[in-house]
């Protein structure tokens, strides 16, 4: 009995190799969007649980670590090699141990991000209104340098060798990071961004 259509066996199988190959290859180059779309639908979802009301006050800011994060920083984060991230309600971890203990902040959650690269620690609090002028009075004495920041806000940085930390204060509110080693471009005032304007 002859073939149907005369297909060659040969051709039959280079085509089905290559296809399999463009599948491939089309799965590899989509697979780091894909923390951004499973943070997206579960975004989605959690908006559709939430309160209807919608009695939450927009100025109270992130609610855990995933919401303190853009898509984008998420997904950078998430596919660093090794990376893993751990929420607590850790006291902050800045070397300034004398200003957490004059301000005692009421953490809301603290972001643990461990990589090969490094670690990051970042912490989202409650303190007093007026922690900004005692931060700006102790801070440099301790090395940080302080500056305003998008009006009353204080921002404080220290740098040593490896060691990165920011602190931001303003209208109660404490935002601490401490970078070790690995440093993601903008990394602060992103998640910055996130809590006063998000």
């Amino acid at each position: 009995m002859s073939r149907i259509g005369e297909r060659s066996p040969w051709l039959a199988w280079t085509f089905g190799i290559l296809s399999v190959g463009v599948v491939a290859a089309l799965v590899w180059l989509a697979w780091p969007m894909f923390p951004v779309v499973v943070g997206a639908a579960g975004d989605t979802l959690r908006g559709s649980a939430a309160d209807p009301g919608g009695d939450a006050d927009p100025m109270d800011g992130p609610v855990d670590c995933r919401r303190l994060y853009s898509d984008a920083l998420w997904a950078g984060l998430s596919w660093e090699p090794g990376s893993e991230l751990h929420e607590d309600r850790s006291a902050p971890a800045v070397a300034a141990v004398e200003l957490v203990e004059a301000l005692a902040p009421q953490v809301r959650f603290t972001c643990t991000w461990t990589s090969e690269t490094g670690t990051i620690v970042t912490t989202l609090a409650d303190t007093a209104e007026d922690a900004g002028a005692l931060a700006q009075s102790m801070l440099p004495g301790l090395g940080y340098g302080c500056g305003p920041v998008a009006g009353d806000r204080l921002r404080c940085t220290r740098a040593e060798g490896e060691v990165f930390e920011t602190l931001e204060l303003d209208a109660g509110r404490w935002l601490s990071t401490v970078e070790t080693a690995w440093h993601p471009e903008r990394y602060a005032s992103r998640v910055a961004e996130a809590v006063w304007h998000g």
